[in-house]
C-alpha cells in the first residue's frame, strides 16, 4: 500500500489520541474519520481551518491530496475496501475546486424526502461494508444541506487459525459466565513481546492475516487504563518503546499474561508459543461532536455562521458527526468495519531428559486490540475487550 509516512503518523496519531479520551469497551476506526476531517479543512477557513489542521496533524493545504492518495492505497489491499460519499441538496452550489478533490463518483443528490434519502444512504451504509453496518449514522433535517461520508470494511483470515475452548479465567466478570476462548500453539516465538511504556508495561501479540492485514492484541499491567493500553500500542507500532521479543524474555513472569517456563520433555522439541484469548463481536456508535476539540469540530459546529468558503459559498457548519463501527475476532479471522458521516446543515511417565522453552501468553481479561496493515502499520480499527462472546456446547 503506497502511502506517505506522514500520513500514517497523523492517523495514528489521531487513533492513539482517541483511544485516550474513549471509555469503556468500544471500537472506533480514525482511518474512517481523517479522510473526512481532511476534506472539511481543505474547504475550512478562520479558526475552523487551523483547529482542523490541528486534528489532522497535517497542513490544510495538503489534506485533500493526503486523503485521497490513502483512500486510493487502502482501496487497492486485498480485503479492505473503502468509500467516500457525498449527497447534497440541488440548490446547494459547490466550489469546483473542492468537488475536484473528491474521488471520481462521490457525489449523490438530496431530494428532501427525507425516508427515500435515509433508504438511499443506508444502502450505500450496506453496499460499501459489505453488510457489516446497515444504517448510516446520519439524522437528516430540514436544514441539512450537506451529508459527507466514509465507509471503511476489512476481512482477514488467520494464516493460523485458533481452536475454540472455554475460557479459564481467575477474572470475575468473566468467569462468572462461560465465555468463548481461542486457543493454539506456535514456534514462532517472536509473535509475542513486551514493551516498556511510560504507563507500564505492554504484551503485545500479532496475529497475521493472510492479506496483510493483522490484529496485535494488547494487555497492560493490572489497573492500566484502557486509553494507556491502545495508545501505547500506537506507540510500539512506532517504534517510541523498546520490545523485548519472545526468544529473548526472561524466564518467570515475563510481562502482563506471559509465563516463560523450561520444561523437560521425551523427546528434542523446539521452543513453543501457547496462546489463549476471547472470541469478541462489538458494535459502538460515536458523536464526534462531543469530542469537538479532538476532532478539531469546535469552532466548525457553530451553526450561527458558516465556516467552509472553499466548499460553497452558501454558510455551512458541522451540525452532526457520528460514527458506527463493528469489530468481530474469531476462530478463523477478523473483519471490522466503520460508517462516519458529518451532516452539514447549515498417558504414562515418559523418559524426559530433554529440555524446551514454552511461553504461555494469556489475554483472559480486559485488553486492546488494533487492527492494522502490516507494511505501512496503519491502523485501520482499534478498540478495547471487555465483554467476550458467551461459550456454547
Amino acid at each position: 500500500m503506497g502511502v506517505a509516512r506522514s500520513t500514517v503518523r497523523a492517523v495514528n496519531g489521531l487513533t492513539a489520541r482517541w483511544a485516550g479520551a474513549a471509555q469503556g469497551g468500544t471500537v472506533f476506526s480514525a482511518a474512517a474519520v481523517w479522510p473526512l476531517l481532511a476534506h472539511l479543512a481543505d474547504g475550512a477557513g478562520g479558526p475552523a481551518r487551523a483547529e482542523l489542521t490541528e486534528a489532522l496533524g497535517l497542513p490544510a493545504g495538503q489534506a485533500a491530496d493526503a486523503a485521497r492518495d490513502l483512500l486510493a492505497a487502502m482501496g487497492a489491499v486485498r480485503g479492505l475496501d473503502t468509500a467516500l460519499g457525498l449527497w447534497t441538496k440541488r440548490t446547494l452550489e459547490l466550489r469546483e475546486q473542492w468537488t475536484a478533490g473528491l474521488p471520481a463518483g462521490t457525489h449523490g443528490v438530496l431530494t428532501g424526502d427525507f425516508p427515500a434519502d435515509h433508504r438511499a444512504l443506508d444502502a450505500w451504509a450496506a453496499q460499501r461494508t459489505g453488510g457489516l453496518i446497515d444504517r448510516m449514522p446520519v439524522l437528516l433535517a430540514e436544514d441539512t444541506e450537506m451529508v459527507l461520508a466514509s465507509a471503511l470494511a476489512l476481512r482477514t483470515r488467520w494464516l493460523s487459525p485458533f481452536e475454540e475452548c472455554p475460557l479459564e479465567t481467575a477474572y470475575e466478570p468473566w468467569a462468572a459466565e462461560p465465555r468463548l476462548g481461542l486457543r493454539r500453539s506456535s514456534v514462532l516465538l517472536d509473535r509475542i513481546g513486551v514493551a516498556r511504556t511510560p504507563g507500564g508495561h505492554v504484551t503485545e501479540l500479532k496475529v497475521l492475516g493472510d492479506n496483510a492485514l493483522d490484529v496485535h492484541l494488547l494487555l497492560g499491567e493490572e489497573g492500566m487504563a484502557p486509553g494507556r493500553v491502545v495508545e501505547a500500542g500506537v506507540g510500539i507500532l512506532a517504534g517510541r518503546y523498546p520490545v523485548v521479543p519472545g526468544p529473548r524474555l526472561p524466564l518467570g513472569h515475563a510481562g502482563p499474561g506471559v509465563l516463560v517456563e523450561r520444561e523437560r520433555c521425551e523427546r528434542p522439541e523446539p521452543p513453543s508459543l501457547d496462546v489463549t484469548t476471547v472470541a469478541y463481536a462489538m458494535e459502538a456508535s460515536h458523536d464526534l461532536l462531543e469530542l469537538h476539540r479532538l476532532f478539531g469540530l469546535t469552532t466548525a459546529r457553530d451553526t450561527t455562521r458558516g465556516h467552509f468558503p472553499g466548499i460553497s459559498a452558501f454558510p455551512l457548519a458541522v451540525g452532526s458527526a457520528r460514527q458506527t463501527c463493528v469489530a468481530r475476532f474469531g476462530a478463523r479471522g477478523f473483519e471490522a468495519a466503520a460508517v462516519t458521516a458529518f451532516g452539514m446543515g447549515g498417558g504414562g511417565m515418559p523418559d524426559l531428559r530433554h529440555v524446551t522453552t514454552r511461553i504461555s501468553a494469556v489475554f483472559d481479561r480486559p485488553f486492546g486490540f488494533l487492527a492494522l496493515h502490516r507494511h505501512t502499520r496503519l491502523v485501520l480499527a482499534a478498540g478495547w475487550v471487555t465483554d467476550p462472546l458467551p461459550w456454547e456446547e
